[in-house]
């Protein structure tokens, strides 16, 4: 509330000209712009935020597609695990197996250390466009893979790489647009991730019963080409670019926040991208059919797409940090009331999926907010990608380490450890959110 009433008192100068600016009178707006260079500053309250209107929309759609595309088939990583494990890759473990999905998922983020401060110099239009051209020749190039090195330098590397100049930006690029809103919109952005996990297997599951494996990625390649078009001409910058600042800025872990608020993300996408590589091997485990691997993940990011819209329009009026908390708890009770005595029920395994899947959405795209809260406008890209280089060390380990513990410790061990783990997740933030109230606790606050 401080903060509100700090903005409201100086919204007079939020706006400052460039020396080089002209006072000719008003230009006519451009759609399609990349960023305001009569605006200047230092610090977020110098910015003005737009908060809606036609060009702040498309930059929203710009990132759904670009989101869709790139998390929406990492949502579906565990029907590559299972098809690769029973196919091409059947002399190999779970374990090994999952080294390849591990990879992918920890360049995504790990590269956001040089990725995002990339993007707070130069912009979003260069960096989106080639990761697009790498991400979809990756994505026809895995389609003529039949060993482990090829799929671990494809779809391992290859990919991996090419979708984090994807999603970095496409993250980023929303704290241009929105600040006030900057929850809804993140989470309406993020619901592309959802939409893709529900779209992509059932097009995987359609397309590998009647055609082969390189047709059936390819038809994925060419879904996602369209959707990589779509982003390349709706995001768009619009603040100036900031020339200070490294790669890593290692001060930002004096911020007791946000060291809270990354280990406790680095948890949480421990037990999530475990799950999400890891849940149709699960499945079969327990006797269930493949038919159910394949609806398991759909409705999974189906009630993703729920969670993503509600932790959106929910933070945005109670704070980014409590919405975390309650959709952490939420995750916690579905992962021990439900997940836990699935055993061979069928039926418990279909309504979990949905429940868990509805938690995990909220808190995946409260996290990026959460952590953007914690800087200046024009410092997000350096502070995202600092925090989701540790992160990313969770998600190299987390199939890896869960594919050898499911056939070792069996589905209750399994389970009772990832429940465990959401334990420390939520203790985490509930010390972040201690922190950002400078250790006075109080509940009804804002945070």
């Amino acid at each position: 509330m401080a903060r509100d009433a700090t903005e409201q008192s100086t919204s007079h100068e939020l706006t400052v000209p460039h020396p080089t600016s002209t006072r000719a009178g008003p230009q006519p707006q451009n759609l399609l712009q990349d960023h305001e260079p009569s605006i200047t500053s230092r610090s977020r309250n110098d910015y003005t935020f737009p908060e809606g209107g036609p060009r702040a929309w498309l930059v929203i759609l710009g990132s759904f597609s670009i989101i869709c595309g790139t998390f929406g088939l990492i949502s579906s990583v565990g029907l590559f695990q299972a098809y690769w494990q029973v196919h091409q890759l059947s002399s190999y473990t779970t374990r090994d197996i999952g080294w390849i999905s591990a990879v992918n998922v920890f360049l995504n983020l790990f590269l956001g250390v040089q990725i995002g401060p990339l993007f707070d110099r130069y912009g979003p239009r260069w960096l989106v466009l080639a990761g697009s051209v790498i991400y979809v020749v990756g994505l026809v190039l895995l389609a003529q893979c039949v060993k482990y090195w090829h799929f671990m330098l494809v779809y391992g590397v290859l990919s991996g790489t090419s979708s984090a100049f994807l999603t970095t930006t496409a993250l980023a690029v929303v704290a241009h647009w929105f600040e006030a809103k900057r929850g809804m919109a993140s989470g309406i952005a993020f619901v592309g991730s959802s939409v893709g996990g529900i779209a992509f297997p059932l097009v995987l599951k359609s397309a590998l019963e009647n055609l082969n494996w390189a047709w059936a990625i390819r038809v994925v390649a060419l879904i996602v080409l369209v959707l990589m078009v779509i982003g390349n001409l709706c995001i768009r910058g619009r603040l100036p670019p900031r020339r200070n600042g490294g790669a890593v800025d290692l001060k930002c872990f004096q911020d007791p926040r946000f060291s809270w608020a990354t280990i406790g993300v680095a948890l949480f996408e421990f037990v999530l991208f475990g799950a999400l590589g890891l849940l149709p091997t699960y499945g079969l485990q327990q006797g269930f059919s493949s038919q159910t691997s394949f609806n398991i993940i759909a409705i999974l990011n189906a009630g993703s797409a729920f969670g993503r819209s509600f932790s959106g329009y929910i933070s945005d009026r109670i704070g980014r940090f409590n919405t975390m908390i309650i959709t952490l708890a939420w995750s916690l009770i579905v992962t021990f009331a439900i997940w836990l005595p699935v055993g061979n029920h069928v039926v418990l395994f279909y309504i979990f999926a949905p429940l868990f899947g509805f938690g995990s959405g909220s808190i995946i795209s409260m996290a990026p907010v959460c952590i953007g809260q914690l800087c200046k406008a024009d410092q997000y890209g350096q502070y995202y990608g600092t925090s989701y280089s540790i992160v990313a060390f969770a998600t190299l380990i987390c199939i890896p380490v869960g594919g050898e513990l499911l056939p070792t410790i069996g589905s209750v061990g399994f389970v009772t450890i990832f429940g465990g783990i959401l334990v420390l997740s939520l203790a985490s933030f509930l010390m972040a959110r201690w922190a950002c109230l400078e250790y006075r606790w109080k509940w009804n606050v804002k945070i």
